[in-house]
């Protein structure tokens, strides 16, 4: 076919030449490491899910990564260094300490792990967010995330509940060093208390601790949830939790009332405590509904359930009435107790003239001579001297 007019004939074989030095300059891609599973290429995420067969994280993940997600292994101890090159036997963390320089993201939800070792997170200097819920730690070592000092998101949500105060305790000296945490999920753990560690991160925006055990918040809290020098004040999530609505909860109730943007479920805060106020919105109460004896006043968790004054009244007023109808009854008892005795004499004596009565019919009724003659039999006639027969 001849070219058309003032085409130029060299332009054939361009696309060829340059799909060549585009096939020279780019280099291949790193493979997908076994037992996971690449999405859009490794620098984009890898989802490694294959049961217990996968027992610490795999050692061939592409230095390029940035979002590495491991759901429903057996890992059940995160060695120091786990992703720096360490492993269960000991073996030493790649040189300068960094494999992944560019992860950006890490979930380990449902792995089974109870240990969390020191520096178990090293060589993952970028990492911003780190996913560990869903699983039953026991052990949280002190220095658990001294190696990640961009991590702004940290989510533990049902996985602190069976570790006790011993991994509480370790929780707040984990914490210390995420100076740059913004997002903190604690939900499902059972808490009573918040962590303090947690109070004061200075840039802390979001501390969810909904169904936990939680009976309230002590003033001590209430200030450490305030912050100095322009910083914005954390969003508090505090639903699904047993409040105790007892005088105790006066200052939660006033700092609620005043900060509602800042628990954006306060909505759902409901009390478990007393019955009397049980299932009851807790922003719809008054503060004069939340009494507790004087003795206990500043004490937290120690209120005493009071009946309402009419409700006493009440009670009394029908313990009066019944002593009073039973001191009439033994009154009357007393003033008639000589008709009583006559009236049960006549009874007695009546009821032994009736057993006599029965059994003088009963002897009469025994007396053979008394019994009727036995009558002929119905076919059978007399015959006469003179009927010949």
């Amino acid at each position: 076919m001849a070219p058309r007019a003032g085409q130029p004939e060299h332009r054939g074989p361009l696309l060829p030449g340059l799909l060549l030095v585009a096939a020279a300059l780019s280099r291949p891609a790193a493979p997908c490491p076994f037992q996971c599973y690449c999405f859009g290429g490794p620098k984009l995420m890898l989802r490694c899910a294959s049961g217990a067969e996968l027992r610490q994280p795999p050692r061939d993940v592409p230095p390029d990564a940035r979002n590495l997600t491991i759901v429903g292994a057996n890992l059940t101890v995160l060695r120091a260094a786990a992703f720096a090159g360490g492993d269960a036997d000991g073996e030493e963390a790649a040189e300068g300490g960094v494999r992944l320089p560019h992860l950006t993201a890490l979930r380990l939800t449902h792995n089974n792990i109870e240990v969390v070792e020191d520096g178990a997170f090293d060589g993952l200097p970028s990492l911003t967010a780190l996913d560990l819920s869903h699983n039953p730690l026991r052990t949280l070592g002190g220095g658990a995330f001294r190696g990640l000092p961009a991590l702004r998101s940290l989510q533990l949500n049902h996985a602190l509940a069976r570790g006790g105060p011993a991994l509480l305790a370790a929780l707040d000296a984990a914490l210390a060093p995420l100076d740059e945490l913004r997002l903190l999920g604690l939900a499902g753990n059972a808490l009573s208390r918040l962590p303090p560690a947690a109070l004061r991160r200075p840039r802390l925006e979001q501390l969810d601790v909904h169904l936990n055990a939680l009976a309230g918040l002590d003033p001590d809290e209430l200030r450490a949830l305030e912050r100095d020098g322009g910083l914005p004040a954390p969003r508090l999530l505090l639903a699904d939790n047993p409040l105790r609505c007892g005088c105790a909860a006066r200052p939660l109730l006033a700092w609620l009332r005043n900060s509602t943007e800042r628990v954006p479920d306060a909505r759902r805060l409901r009390c478990a405590a007393p019955r009397a106020l049980h299932n009851r919105p807790f922003l719809d109460l008054e503060e004069a509904q939340l009494r507790c004896a004087d003795s206990d006043a500043d004490s937290r968790g120690d209120e005493v359930e009071l009946a309402g004054p009419e409700l006493e009244a009440s009670y009394v007023f029908f313990g009066l009435v019944l002593a009073l109808i039973g001191l009439i009854f033994l009154m009357v008892l007393y003033l008639n107790r000589r008709g009583i005795q006559r009236w049960m004499r006549n009874l007695r004596e009546a009821c032994r003239d009736q057993m006599e009565g029965y059994h003088y019919r009963y002897e009469q009724d025994a007396d053979p001579r008394r019994a009727p003659a036995p009558a002929a039999p119905a076919g059978s006639r007399a015959t006469s001297p003179g009927s010949g027969l």
